[in-house]
């Protein structure tokens, strides 16, 4: 239905972009009265925008656009507020909305509120109560990072055993790649002395002995995280539908979910048979379950949403986190493991000949490759699968993205280029971790995160990203990033790399909607388009850059309707 009138909507539309003098058909909407950023290089900016039936059908100064007005016409003066086009989401886990609901915040501030390893308890036990957790119950939390607390390190596994006696407890890396348990929470997953540490993952041990200390990351943690006992499906369904407001308040209209199991793939498909999204939510089943999800056949992209639910590809992850100190490097951390290994690399989460097989399920089957990688030995990885599984013609387009691909390389940028594929930057990590990434990777490396200014300077047009709930959604916030690179010390990271406004506008538009191979639906403010837009509190492209940060969303419209608007006297935050 939403393709049905495409055809009476362009006869709306002049070639100008602006609206025909002999068009008859009123608008149903107009929006004036302020700024208007189309992320269009044709027709950068306009004094209005008309909308019919969700899509927009003139661009333009606001005496043509006017002429569309009639009597019905919903006509939303922005009162100088901008206009700018939906944001599109490079790359973030929705399904953490229902882990943020359920478990306790145990991030430092700005994130959250825990200096301490005694704050990081006293987070625990709020949610205990609050949630009602009794003996034998699973007591979660998430966001910690030992490098930003007090003490320099986590709570350990004594510690949670004398706070949670009868609860296991799993306390989630800020990476989101590792976890510390207590005794109780070791026990249930039977991890023991004998247990051995798997390939591509870490098991801490107690000094002297093969006694778990607690901490488990990559691979040792991944069956874990697959089988965290959670709330049941109606509660988590109910989560998603009133959840997802927290991707509306920032402005995005497009949203994903990062590594999709079956289960979940199962849930929001209901979610959106019951009508109850009000963005469009891109699903990338883990590689892992692609057999189960797509019934034995080769993995595919769904071409069109359903209900605002479509798959748009399959992930695959290479490697691990670099402030967890899991990432895969080509030279040593200059800081010990995280279970206190000298001159460690990383490593890969899974060997190399395993990747080259995966990749070449997914070309095979004609699905988008999403491939999480941070270190630059992990995209040396990526790279090798891809060349492998590429066969003659490595350069045929495919669509495939580089998911983060921080520490990458000059020359693996330019394989990218070559190869044609699109790094989603994290940008936002010059803030989180840039301190940390300072520390482990030395200053040269550090500066060179997320190289947006370089990668454009290739003719790349990479996608910038949350990786939600690794950082809080905030997209002013990695265009703030992006434009700034200052970390929470106030160290500039990498100032050569630093872009303009426009250009990181453009991340979280334009190019994320390319990334998902929508960019003539969506990610700019041009006729034809779905009438996906946002309205800031000021214009991003002409405050002074250090005080982007402070924008705020006023709006979010979807398909030419609002579905979040701030309400009156709200708190910013």
């Amino acid at each position: 239905m939403r393709f049905a009138s495409h055809a009476v909507l362009l006869a709306l539309i002049s070639i100008s972009g602006t609206a025909s003098r002999a068009a008859g058909t009123p608008a149903e909407r107009i929006i004036r009265g302020g700024p208007i950023v189309t992320v269009n290089p044709a027709q950068p900016t306009a004094e209005a925008v008309a909308i019919t039936e969700g899509k927009i059908v003139a661009v333009g100064s606001e005496a043509d656009v006017m002429k569309l007005r009639g009597d019905a016409t919903v006509v939303t003066d922005l009162g100088g507020k901008t206009l700018v086009p939906g944001f599109v989401d490079g790359h973030s886990h929705f399904f953490s909305l229902v882990d943020v609901q359920t478990q306790a915040l145990c991030a430092s501030p700005p994130a959250g509120p825990c200096k301490t390893v005694d704050d990081v308890i006293a987070a625990l036990k709020a949610v205990q109560e609050r949630r009602r957790l009794g003996p034998g119950k699973f007591v979660m939390g998430f966001g910690y990072d030992p490098e930003l607390l007090a003490e320099k390190r986590a709570p350990t596994k004594q510690e949670l055993d004398t706070a949670f006696p009868d609860n296991p407890v799993i306390l989630v890396h800020v990476s989101g790649h590792g976890a510390m348990l207590n005794s109780k929470a070791l026990a249930a997953y039977d991890i023991t002395a004998a247990t051995p540490t798997p390939e591509g993952g870490v098991i801490g041990r107690e000094p002297g002995s093969n006694e778990p200390d607690g901490l488990l990351f990559e691979t040792a943690f991944l069956p874990i995280f697959a089988k965290v006992p959670g709330p049941g499906d109606d509660e988590v369904l109910a989560i998603l539908k009133t959840g997802q407001e927290l991707y509306l308040r920032e402005g995005i209209t497009t949203a994903q979910e990062g590594a999709t199991m079956q289960h979940q793939v199962d849930l929001l498909r209901i979610l959106a048979s019951r009508g109850d999204l009000k963005l469009d939510v891109v699903m990338l089943p883990f590689i892992t379950e692609i057999d189960a999800i797509f019934g034995g056949k080769p993995p595919a992209n769904e071409p069109a949403y359903k209900n605002r639910l479509r798959i748009g590809g399959v992930k695959i992850v290479a490697d691990g986190s670099p402030q967890g100190r899991t990432a895969a490097f080509t030279t040593p951390y200059l800081t010990d493991g995280p279970a206190g290994q000298k001159k460690w690399l990383g490593e890969l989460s899974f060997p190399q000949p395993v990747l080259n097989e995966w990749v070449k399920k997914v070309y095979d089957g004609g699905a988008t490759l999403f491939v999480h990688c941070n270190g630059d030995a992990a995209i040396d990885a990526l790279l090798e699968a891809h060349r492998v599984a590429s066969g003659d013609d490595p350069t045929k387009p495919r669509g495939t993205v580089g998911v983060h691909s921080q520490f990458i390389r000059r020359d693996q940028l330019e394989k990218y280029k070559a190869w044609r594929i699109t790094p989603s930057f994290f940008t936002i990590h010059c803030f989180y971790f840039g301190d940390t990434h300072v520390a482990n990777r030395g200053r040269a490396q550090a500066d060179f995160i997320s190289p947006m200014k370089s990668a454009r300077a290739l003719g790349i047009r990479p996608a910038n990203h949350t990786d939600f709930n690794v950082a809080p959604l905030d997209q002013v916030f990695t265009i703030h990033t992006a434009v700034n690179r200052i970390s929470r010390s106030g160290q500039t990271i990498g100032a050569d790399e630093r872009i303009t406004p426009l250009e990181a506008l453009e991340a979280i538009t334009i190019d994320g909607a390319r990334m998902y191979g929508e960019e003539a639906k969506k990610g700019s403010i041009e006729p034809g388009k779905f009438a996906d837009l946002v309205v800031l509190s000021a214009n991003p492209l002409t405050v002074p850059a250090a005080t982007i940060e402070t924008i705020r969303v006023e709006e979010t419209i979807k398909d030419g309707a609002t579905v979040w608007r701030r309400a009156a006297g709200e708190d910013p935050r």
